[in-house]
């Protein structure tokens, strides 16, 4: 496991041609008329065709061949530990082999994992604030990692809260995972964690780990955390009448995960555009688990809920980019100037039934990841973990 993996540094200009298919993740034009897009020291600062823009005193060109470009993809809902490695599995790297799945920012639900993980409130706050401050340093292959999010127990008051948001602490883990299972209790403290600029997610359906319990619709309605984790249960999902009152219920995030119920997904997924809330449907793998690591867990469910949920695979992908990005106020997950300049390169994959990429997809096959840029970086070449692809993007200029 590297132990060097910090921050990258300003990367320059860079000019990405050719592209294909531009994927904005944004549901309101989640197809870009653009073939180019051109990054200043890791942001985008123009998005359209070659000739329109400013390409000239490029540090990197990346050649596209055709494939189409997504923002970087985002797992809202994973379980790191202690660098890239994970006891869950024992298995180490597996945010590395992460971004070989086309995932460039992962969200923790909580470093639950920890062995001897404290439950005091003095040992969870510090916990938290280490994991903030030790996942901001260390970027496994560039991969953004916002983690740092304690789990609550009972006698926590506001100022605990206060004290995790001035240490910089940004997210709560999965409420009902620790000692607070009730609403009226969960509802306070997520209040104070809002107060203070700290964003929340509850468990939602049964337990999942020693400790953890059932958490079903009524509690969730009641905690009124910013996301409701796993909805599609992580792994037991609440009956269907209860993901309906939970999608009607409220107006927070809808998070689907890989580690969950898939018939459920569906139900949940189909729930929200029939009400026309599809914009509230974010994506996690919830990994590590009892399962395993998922590294192409994010494409996976793009691929399920766009070939069995009846979903454009264009639509799909904004699951997993753009919405997340604007339920997590996140400046990544939307191709558009002033955002950072993460970008997944996909094609379909070779001898696979669909003509192209969102063919591809809406069958239900997974995607070949080429390349994935992080901050205007080229973080990995072709894929590991993925099919191969037709068409694979090009450094031709450094």
């Amino acid at each position: 496991m590297a132990h060097d993996a910090t921050a990258p540094g300003p990367s320059g200009k860079l000019v990405v041609r050719n592209i294909g298919l531009l994927l904005s993740g944004d549901l309101t034009h989640p197809i870009l008329d653009a073939d180019t897009i051109v990054a200043v020291d890791g942001r985008i600062t123009a998005v359209g065709r070659a000739k329109d823009l400013d390409c000239d005193q490029a540090t990197t060109i990346i050649d596209a061949h055709g494939c189409a470009v997504s923002p970087g993809l985002i797992d809202s809902h994973v379980h790191p530990v202690a660098g890239d490695w994970t006891p869950r599995q024992s298995q180490l790297n597996w945010i590395d082999s992460t971004l070989h799945g086309g995932v460039t920012t992962m969200i923790s639900a909580g470093e639950v994992h920890t062995p001897g993980r404290p439950k005091d409130i003095v040992g969870l706050k510090a916990m938290a604030i280490f994991a903030q401050r030790a996942f901001t340093n260390f970027r496994p292959g560039g991969m953004k990692i916002h983690a740092g999010a304690p789990v609550i127990e009972p006698g926590m008051v506001e100022q605990d809260f206060k004290d995790l948001a001035d240490a910089g602490v940004r997210l709560l883990g999965e409420v009902g995972l620790g000692g607070v299972k009730d609403g009226a209790t969960a509802r306070q403290m997520v209040g104070w964690a809002r107060k203070y600029g700290i964003q929340s997610t509850i468990h939602t359906g049964g337990p999942s780990i020693p400790g953890s319990g059932l958490i079903d619709s009524a509690v969730v309605l009641e905690a009124d955390t910013d996301v409701v984790g796993h909805i599609n249960g992580g792994h037991t999902a609440l009956p269907d009448r209860e993901i309906r009152c939970i999608c009607e219920g409220c107006k927070r995030g809808l998070e689907i995960v890989h580690n969950g119920n898939e018939r459920a997904a569906l139900y949940a997924m189909r729930t929200a555009r029939e009400i026309g809330q599809i914009e509230r449907v974010i994506l996690g793998t919830d990994g590590p688990a009892g399962s395993g690591v998922q590294p192409l867990g994010i494409l996976r469910l793009v691929s399920m809920l766009s070939s069995l949920g009846d979903v454009p695979a264009e639509v799909a992908f904004c699951f997993a980019t753009g919405n997340t990005a604007r339920m997590r106020s996140l400046d990544c997950g939307i191709i558009e100037v002033g955002r950072a300049a993460d970008f997944t390169f996909m094609d379909r994959p070779q001898h696979g039934a669909g003509s192209t990429l969102l063919d591809a997809v809406q069958l239900g096959d997974l995607p070949g990841v080429g390349m994935v840029v992080i901050d205007g970086l080229v973080r990995t070449g072709r894929s590991r973990n993925t099919p191969p692809a037709v068409n694979i993007p090009e450094v031709v200029a450094r």
